[in-house]
């Protein structure tokens, strides 16, 4: 019955982020391509709407601004402009004073993140997303998650616009796990959606390790296998990873 739980638990995640990671690729594969330097590195920002900041809609209060994947060679995905003269950050430190840190993204905001409450677990809502007919994103942040801990979508809701539907994600804060895997059981998952120009890998920690072994932390790592379960129709496949003896 343990075995089943988790396997079930594994496979719902799988679909949640390939559902979340398909809204996005339709948004983020018809940006434009641009360049900016900070911190003398060079990075990938997409555009959200048009081309250039005076197309990016203004950003209401506590919304993200900047979306930093910093899974490997990181990238922005520019999300709104911040009203006046304040300025998103594009910088990679997440300890700029601006940053939400959610696994290897880096989520800014045009206001001090210090405003925010500590979300409460199960309880809060710790952000929505919401996605628009025309491919369109917005992400508001209401508290931060707790130290070790893992943000979970507990329910969404549908509403029928002129346009189309459009989808509200809601988003709270679970304690990481401390379930020790078993044997050949995977202890981290890897979504992975192939660009032009990027990757997008959204990963999920399944169980920790026994003393001794670590679990990877990327997908093309020698203890990393694809799934079964990868949708090639969209351009994504996820991967297993398995704990490997420190001594290997």
């Amino acid at each position: 019955m343990h075995v089943v739980q988790r396997c079930s638990w594994w496979m719902t995640i799988v679909w949640l982020v390939a559902a979340l990671s398909t809204v996005r690729t339709a948004m983020v594969s018809r940006f434009p391509l641009n360049f900016r330097h900070n911190h003398k590195m060079a990075f990938r920002i997409f555009y959200q709407i048009g081309n250039s900041e005076s197309d990016l809609p203004e950003c209401s209060e506590m919304a993200v601004c900047n979306r930093v994947d910093t899974y490997s060679t990181p990238w922005i995905e520019r999300q709104c402009r911040c009203p006046g003269k304040k300025v998103c950050s594009m910088s990679v430190d997440p300890r700029d004073g601006y940053t939400v840190v959610d696994k290897s993204r880096q989520l800014k905001l045009c206001e001090p993140v210090n405003q925010l409450p500590t979300c409460r677990y199960f309880r809060d809502v710790a952000w929505t997303y919401a996605t628009y007919p025309d491919n369109t994103t917005k992400q508001t942040m209401h508290c931060v998650c707790p130290k070790n801990s893992v943000a979970y979508i507990f329910k969404h809701e549908i509403y029928n616009t002129p346009d189309g539907v459009a989808v509200l994600y809601f988003l709270a804060c679970s304690p990481q796990s401390k379930m020790r895997c078993q044997r050949k059981e995977p202890c981290r998952l890897f979504t992975v959606k192939k660009r032009p120009d990027v990757e997008e890998v959204s990963t999920n920690t399944l169980c920790q390790c026994p003393r001794g072994h670590y679990c990877p932390e990327h997908h093309s790592q020698p203890s990393v296998i694809s799934s079964p379960s990868s949708f090639t129709e969209e351009h994504i496949r996820t991967y297993s990873g398995y704990c490997t003896s420190e001594l290997s």
